[in-house]
């Protein structure tokens, strides 16, 4: 059986490949380690780093990202939130607006684990007035971060009057606390470096402006979560501003042949075989719309190894590819890809296998994949 390696480094190779069945989705803590550290020293403080975990939602990381004084995280789910807070999470936010049963599932949150500090985002005078309700019949005061559009338009209130007086309004509610604004400006995407900067600093001002007539409404100080991967660099040098990375934790190819300035170790990797040979130009890998996420325009993977191919098909489970190296390569072989887009490849996967010293030597469930856990 070949195997498909890097012509300059297999690091990503495993010893017992033989025993692994594909697909599958292999992570090295040890590169991951090393983009915790590179997110720590980018940031200089632990207590500006609030890492999400829907990249990854997976307690082995969060346990990582602990050992190095990582105490807040940030979450999408009512799930990941849950295991976060098992995980031993000290500070947890659900970066998602609760609305319906998720209003009641916040609240059990915060009764099933009392040591942990969660706290959520809205943008609706309504549900701000349904969570304040929520706290008074349940006794619990809760903090909420009043979400801001700055560009995306996606989610939040423009900056300006009505958002200052959304602000007020939540901490003039009974057990209500204004926690923040919460900033998330995943429409900065620029490939160029410069740019990337002036347009972040742009979508920031703005903001700055809004805290400005807080602060004349009486609060002497405003914490501020801001941004995702692609801004990380820019925010990470605001002074009291929180920073939420998250695909810099696995990093994937779609990220690193994009932000060429941002230096972090690809830590996931797609485990393939060919599975069949239906020309002498193709090959088909058991790699299919349910092993890898596939929203994207292909290619959807880089492969290790293959310098000149094309993905010509893609289905639920097979992934058909054209090269002149298929006379090469038999039925059986194994490959290793990078994916795109690795937040919702990792959500294709119940379990992931753990690379240690060149063998997978241990699965980690992931967990927060269930839309519910027990909460």
């Amino acid at each position: 059986m070949q195997e498909i390696t890097d012509p300059v480094t297999n690091w990503y190779v495993t010893d017992n490949a033989e025993e692994i069945n594909s697909p599958a989705l292999l992570i090295y803590p040890d590169r991951v380690e090393e983009n915790i550290r590179r997110m720590i020293d980018a940031t200089g403080d632990i207590n500006r780093i609030r890492p999400h975990v829907k990249t990854h939602k997976m307690s082995g990381i969060i346990r990582l990202q602990i050992e190095y004084g990582i105490y807040k995280f940030k979450c999408a789910t009512i799930a990941e939130a849950e295991m976060t807070a098992v995980s031993g999470a000290k500070d947890v936010l659900l970066a998602y607006q609760p609305v319906g049963p998720n209003i009641e599932r916040f609240f059990r949150l915060r009764k099933e684990f009392p040591d942990t500090k969660f706290s959520c985002i809205a943008d609706s005078r309504e549900v701000i007035q349904q969570l304040s309700d929520k706290a008074v019949r349940e006794k619990m005061e809760i903090q909420i971060w009043l979400d801001i559009n700055n560009g995306m338009n996606r989610t939040g209130v423009l900056p300006g009057k009505a958002a200052a007086s959304l602000y007020k309004m939540i901490n003039d509610l009974p057990m209500l606390k204004a926690a923040g604004l919460h900033v998330y400006d995943g429409h900065i995407h620029e490939r160029d470096f410069s740019l990337r900067s002036k347009l972040c600093n742009d979508a920031f001002k703005p903001v700055t402006d809004l805290i400005e007539a807080i602060h004349k409404q009486g609060f002497l100080s405003v914490s501020v979560i801001a941004g995702g991967t692609p801004t990380f660099p820019f925010h990470a040098k605001r002074a009291g501003v929180e920073v939420s990375p998250g695909t810099l934790l696995l990093w994937d190819y779609g990220y690193s042949s994009t932000f060429i300035d941002m230096d972090y170790l690809h830590a996931a990797i797609l485990f393939t075989r060919i599975v069949s040979k239906p020309a002498k130009d193709l090959i088909c890998l058991d790699l299919g719309h349910k092993a890898v996420a596939s929203e994207m325009p292909q290619p959807r993977i880089k492969l290790f190894g293959l310098d000149d191919y094309n993905i010509i098909g893609h289905n639920e489970e097979h992934m058909v590819i054209r090269t002149a190296e298929a006379v090469n390569l038999k039925i059986g072989d194994i490959l290793y890809a990078v994916p795109y887009h690795i937040c919702p490849t990792v959500d294709r996967y119940d379990s992931v296998s753990v690379v240690k010293e060149g063998k997978v030597s241990e699965q980690w469930n992931v967990e927060a994949r269930k839309r519910r856990i027990t909460v």
